[in-house]
């Protein structure tokens, strides 16, 4: 059953899987870094979360988005 009908996609792009994986790999630093009682790599993790939030965005604008100019959908 399909549902075609406003369906954006779930970000499926080339922006979004480097955001998440770099963000994933942020929060998972910054876990270790808390556990490990190492302040000032926690803080370096956080801003490591926001750089891929930032990657994200800029590849999206680069046209790697759901609905970029350099991305093509993959058939399901």
């Amino acid at each position: 059953m399909s549902n075609n009908i406003g369906d954006p996609g779930h970000g499926h792009s080339p922006a979004a899987w480097t955001a998440v994986v770099i963000m994933l790999v942020a929060v998972s630093l910054g876990t270790l870094f808390f556990f490990l009682d190492m302040p000032v790599l926690v803080w370096a993790s956080a801003a490591l979360l926001v750089v891929g939030a930032i990657v994200g965005w800029a590849m999206g604008k680069a046209g790697y988005g759901v609905n970029g100019s350099k991305y093509v959908a993959k058939e399901h």
